[in-house]
């Protein structure tokens, strides 16, 4: 029996079900197919962020992680802040 542990982030969603990409040392190794309505109330978002365990490639465990979901959302706002905020470059002012 093969345990692994992965965070997922909500990719999208279709119909009924949720695609959840798994990452790995944060890179994207895989991604699994889930039933939306078995998903955790809060995490029924795209980008939520969860705790995934798989035994023999099958879900075993799946937890909401508020803390990195806001972690990830509140980085992601601050990186369209500052592209917000760049100044015009040259060829753009003339």
């Amino acid at each position: 029996m093969t345990t692994q542990q992965f965070t997922g982030v909500i990719d999208r969603f279709e119909d009924e079900i949720a695609v959840i990409l798994l990452e790995a040392d944060g890179e994207v190794v895989d991604e699994i197919i889930f039933d939306r309505a078995e998903l955790p109330a809060a995490a029924s978002h795209p980008d939520a962020v969860l705790e995934v365990t798989l035994t023999d490639g099958e879900v075993t465990e799946l937890s909401y992680d508020s803390e990195e979901t806001a972690d990830r959302n509140d980085r992601a706002q601050s990186r369209f802040d500052q592209l917000a905020e760049r100044p015009p470059n040259d060829e753009e002012s003339s």
